[in-house]
């Protein structure tokens, strides 16, 4: 069951990287319940600020959704996490963006979440973070993560460290769930601010 406390994520920050091909729940719902839950989300891209990314149901085309930024303008140190959300065109164009790249190991460097769905961790390999990383993912990106040195599991949720990923929309509700947790523990720790 998923945790909705209202308030419980206000003034936390969430980037959401993504482009054409995305699968759609696995950006609507996870935004959907960040933003329930007090966050402010903001859809960053490759593409230009007020640019269109195309969604995707499987394989159908779904809704457009207009981005808030481009990647090449955007901060990481103005976010607290990182949600990549999945579908199977989406991660591949973002994985032949250096500076979406970038963006992701970036959030790895400074050490915030960064939550992968479905066809999304593969972008991790791109920015040196799935080596050594203990990964699920959409069952066939299996090979590929593996390759890349990371361990992979079929189960709805994985967090190692501050990576957490998932298989399948059918997980989003586990993967939300993770992610707040990884949220809340960094209000907690802001809440008790400097040790005397």
């Amino acid at each position: 069951m998923q945790t909705n406390i209202g308030n419980a994520l206000k003034g936390k920050r969430v980037a959401v990287l993504m482009t054409d091909g995305v699968e759609q729940v696995e950006y609507t719902q996870p935004r959907e319940f960040l933003e329930k839950n007090g966050a402010v989300v903001t859809l960053i891209s490759p593409k230009s600020k007020g640019d269109v990314v195309q969604g995707k149901n499987h394989d159908a085309d779904g809704d457009t959704f207009t981005v808030d930024m481009n990647v090449s303008d955007a901060k990481p140190g103005d976010y607290d996490a990182l949600l990549l959300p999945g579908g199977e065109e989406n991660p591949r164009k973002l994985r032949q963006s250096i500076a979406a790249i970038d963006f992701i190991r970036a959030f790895a460097l400074e050490d915030k979440p960064i939550a992968a769905i479905c066809h999304a961790p593969l972008a991790l390999i791109d920015a040196g973070i799935a080596e050594g990383a203990h990964l699920t993912s959409w069952p066939e990106s299996k090979d590929e993560l593996i390759d890349a040195g990371a361990e992979w599991s079929d189960v709805e949720v994985v967090i190692d460290a501050r990576l957490i990923t998932s298989r399948t929309p059918a997980d989003i509700p586990a993967f939300n769930d993770a992610l707040f947790r990884e949220l809340r523990i960094d209000a907690q720790v802001a809440d008790m601010g400097p040790s005397s």
